[in-house]
């Protein structure tokens, strides 16, 4: 074998006369943040993960309690009972209200599809991190997952509060404007995504905000007339009235309240209100999760 042919060997070991070059157009590093259109395109591409991931985690922790799925029934009735005991029959605040049994039922039902949507995607990232060190996909597939596993949950158990409401008593009469529920729910989820995905980058950088939260929830719940009328309450305080009537969880809770409770027409500022939270914090919630995408690998 002549030396030139040694050489041609030794440069090509698949015996080829010359190798193939393969553009890099396109092409982008591993963890590098791409064009927002890009990032949602892979997002919707991985919508059936979030779906199937979201399942497997509603079902795995249920699997872990002796009455499994009861739970999600369970725990908001006996928030339910707690509260009413306490505001209810020790500091009577119910006086003034109307149905005040299915006005806390509706409270307690709703404010903690969002709680926990909240407090759950604080710690999406670190939550998530084997599945980002060992995958490549959009990292906000992780908050919005634990918006859909909350969803999912949710949905049973809404269910049960209107049986509980159609047989409580102080009945009502059912109107048309109980379809509105429909938007509510579908406003609420949004702002739940806008919510999760703002608190999932700030978990990241602070750990200890994951317990913050559950503080913050706290006071969030009492400031959303949950088991009150802040209107009633606050009424000598024109200021922190009008702060807190901006809350989106007042906005929710009322619209729903007279939608399915009481058969009334919402003040439309109300809806302004839930819609403004709803997709605002979505746009800004998301683009702040994005423009951090290149730090979530680095866990």
């Amino acid at each position: 074998m002549s030396e030139k042919s040694q050489t041609v060997e030794t440069k090509n070991p698949l015996g080829l006369s010359t190798i193939p070059s393969v553009s890099s157009e396109g092409l982008v590093p591993v963890g590098r943040r791409t064009s927002l259109r890009s990032y949602l395109a892979a997002l919707w591409n991985r919508r059936h993960f979030i779906l199937a991931e979201s399942r497997a985690k509603m079902s795995g922790s249920t699997r872990k309690n002796l009455l499994g799925y009861g739970w999600l029934f369970l725990n908001p009735l006996l928030s339910v009972l707690a509260f009413w005991f306490i505001f209810g029959f020790i500091l009577q605040s119910s006086r003034g209200i109307d149905n005040f049994l299915g006005y806390l039922v509706i409270g307690v039902f709703f404010f903690q599809f969002t709680g926990k949507s909240m407090t759950g995607g604080t710690g999406a990232i670190r939550s998530g991190a084997s599945m980002i060190k060992g995958f490549q996909f959009p990292r906000a597939a992780l908050p919005i997952s634990v918006v859909v596993r909350n969803f999912l949950d949710f949905i049973p158990t809404l269910a049960v509060m209107i049986v509980l409401i159609l047989v409580l008593p102080d009945l009502e009469v059912i109107t048309w404007r109980v379809v509105l529920v429909i938007p509510v729910i579908i406003l609420q989820t949004i702002f739940n995504v806008g919510l999760a995905c703002l608190l999932a980058r700030i978990g990241h950088k602070i750990p200890d905000l994951t317990n913050f939260m559950s503080i913050v929830s706290r006071f969030w719940l009492y400031g959303s007339g949950v088991f009150f009328s802040i209107e009633d309450r606050l009424s000598d305080h024109p200021l922190l009235l009008a702060a807190m009537q901006f809350n989106p969880m007042h906005s929710y809770l009322t619209i729903v309240r007279n939608s399915l409770l009481y058969g009334v027409d919402t003040d439309p500022w109300l809806w302004f209100v839930g819609i403004f939270w709803a997709f605002g914090l979505l746009i800004v919630g998301f683009l702040f999760f994005w423009r951090g995408e290149e730090s979530y690998g680095r866990i």
